[in-house]
């Protein structure tokens, strides 16, 4: 009986109520559209007024906002209610959230839900046990576990904030993100449910079916693959290791670049590429470098040494090719080089200097219209040298300090062990100027001699024998009886000051003084959508300010009664 008369008085005040406030503006109270069953129990609750479901769940309405519920708690006086049992809270069209309670507040918009709770948008389902969705704010938080389901990833954190207007996630502690291409694994992620855009913050890890991507800071295209990291980034590609301070990938092109601070490494090969920018082209299994560019061949207990304006590294793992275009130059101990451009195949082993090529053995100083050297296709050490077309081999006389050993003819033909200069011979019209010593470091006089074929054997990259082969013709002058003018051969030409004594001496003062690319967004990633969603708002874009959720607009029901029972 007692329950009946409460209920019958709760629809006469409502009654009377809404026809005194039809025409006053709507407040901030929460309102009551269907209370079914009334009660209320001072001992418990005191102050509250108890609503339960009959035919149809209790239902309010709070600026905008419907709520329906089994069992509803409401502290009207205090603008605050609790609700218990199959909760479901719409706001317009585009944001329906579920759980098992749920506590809010209609003085600052503030709704805490427990329990199971689903929060659905146009385009993304969030689960979690425990959400705040502050109304006011347009945003939702949690921090105790959640997954993100969207049309094209499954993302999961420990701590998660959803920013309704930009329908922007901002998820913290152990981030992931699975897709059926690949998985991402962060510290801190910012990702757009409608781009599908994601913005890593902290250590990252993105890995997919031919790809391996780590970075501290950078962006990711979830739809397509492709992104860039700006800090400690490093992508396993194929064969390849990509690091440096800017790397871009995008997998439908199969294609990585990087910039400033460049390391490719070749994991097959064992080699290394040093740059300020790089290309990778997977498919046609090729790298582009340029800017202080250096190819780093690691060999046994040296390693190569290749520079030039631009470096391309083409063919399979087993089969590559490498050309250094313009001002190339190379280094090894007790071997150097330099010309115009250098072509190396490693399936035939042969590193050619093409144009104006000048090669150093120690002091030993050799040119000719092509130089050409050979490794030993097993064990990949130097095997052999060939200079073509005038041969010319120089080096200063160690003891005098004053003359050139010279020799020179058509070819020359030379023999390495163990990566060192061992056999020289010289073939075709060849020639000799040689300063003779005794024992005793007495100049003996000076040999020059022509003959078709001379052998020359090294110890310690310096000559130890010289021996002259077929009809040799030669005289030992004294060193009085020699003028100036004779002791040097046809084409003698000496470029000592040009010789590279160390790794450093492959870059010129251009080399050494490049000015790196200013990378934007170190500190944070350039946020591409924040961007876009303020040039649409500068200038006055209509279809974006549409999108936001209109949760400042008025409801356009009808206004509820302010209902106040005692």
């Amino acid at each position: 009986m007692q329950k009946k008369y409460y209920t019958i008085l709760f629809l006469l005040i409502s009654t009377v109520i809404w026809s005194q406030d039809t025409n006053t503006e709507e407040s901030n109270q929460i309102n009551i559209v269907y209370g079914a069953n009334f009660t209320k129990n001072e001992v418990k609750y005191p102050g509250a007024s108890i609503f339960s479901k009959d035919e149809k769940q209790v239902q309010f309405e709070h600026q905008g906002a419907d709520l329906w519920c089994d069992i509803a708690i409401f502290y009207q006086h205090e603008n605050r209610l609790k609700a218990i049992g199959n909760i479901r809270l719409q706001q317009g069209d585009s944001v329906k959230m579920t759980s098992g309670k749920i506590e809010y507040d209609g003085n600052i918009k503030l709704a805490k839900a427990y329990e199971s709770v689903v929060l659905e948008n146009t385009d993304m389902t969030l689960k979690t046990d425990t959400l705040r969705l502050d109304r006011e704010k347009q945003e939702a938080f949690y921090q105790d576990f959640g997954t993100v389901v969207d049309s094209a990833n499954t993302l999961t954190s420990e701590i998660g904030k959803y920013f309704m207007e930009t329908k922007k996630y901002q998820f913290l502690d152990s981030v992931h993100v699975q897709n059926p291409e690949y998985t991402l694994d962060s510290e801190q992620l910012d990702y757009y449910t409608s781009s599908k855009n994601a913005y890593m913050y902290g250590p990252s890890t993105i890995i997919g079916k031919s790809y391996k991507i780590y970075c501290e800071r950078g962006f990711y295209d979830t739809k397509i693959e492709s992104g860039y990291g700006i800090k400690n980034t490093r992508i396993d590609y194929n064969d390849r290791i990509i690091q440096g301070d800017s790397v871009y990938f995008n997998k439908a092109k199969e294609f990585a670049s990087a910039t400033n601070n460049i390391v490719v490494t070749d994991t097959i090969n064992n080699g290394l590429i040093r740059a300020h920018y790089a290309e990778v082209y997977k498919a046609k299994d090729s790298l582009f470098a340029t800017k202080r560019a250096v190819s780093i061949s690691v060999m046994e207990k040296d390693s190569l040494y290749m520079h030039g304006d631009t470096l391309m590294i083409t063919g399979k793992p087993e089969e590559r090719i490498l050309r250094a275009f313009r001002n190339a130059k190379f280094y090894k101990k007790d071997l150097s080089g330099k010309c115009d451009s250098i072509h190396s195949e490693q399936k035939t082993g042969i590193t050619q200097l093409i144009r104006n090529p000048i090669l150093w053995n120690g002091e030993n100083q050799m040119t000719g219209d092509s130089i050409h050297l050979i490794s030993n296709l097993k064990t990949e050490k130097l095997d052999s040298l060939k200079v073509l077309n005038n041969a010319f081999i120089i080096s200063q006389d160690t003891i005098g300090k004053t003359g050139f050993n010279q020799a020179k003819g058509k070819d020359l033909f030379g023999k390495f062990e163990e990566n060192e200069l061992k056999i020289i011979d010289l073939i075709k019209n060849t020639e000799v100027i040689y300063y003779m010593y005794n024992d005793d470091d007495e100049l003996i006089g000076i040999n020059k001699t022509i003959c078709s074929e001379i052998r020359i054997t090294m110890a310690n990259n310096d000559v130890e024998d010289l021996v002259f082969k077929t009809n040799p013709d030669g005289t030992i002058f004294p060193e009085t009886e020699l003028p100036e003018n004779s002791r040097k051969l046809k084409g003698f030409i000496w470029r000592g000051d040009e010789r590279i004594l160390t790794k450093e001496d492959i870059f010129d003062e251009d080399d050494n003084n490049i000015e790196l690319v200013v990378i934007r967004g170190i500190s944070n990633p350039i946020d591409i959508d924040a961007e876009e969603e303020e040039r649409s708002k500068n200038e006055g874009d209509p279809v974006n300010k549409s999108t936001s959720n209109n949760t400042n607009n008025k409801a356009t029901k009808p206004k509820k009664a302010k209902v106040q029972i005692e």
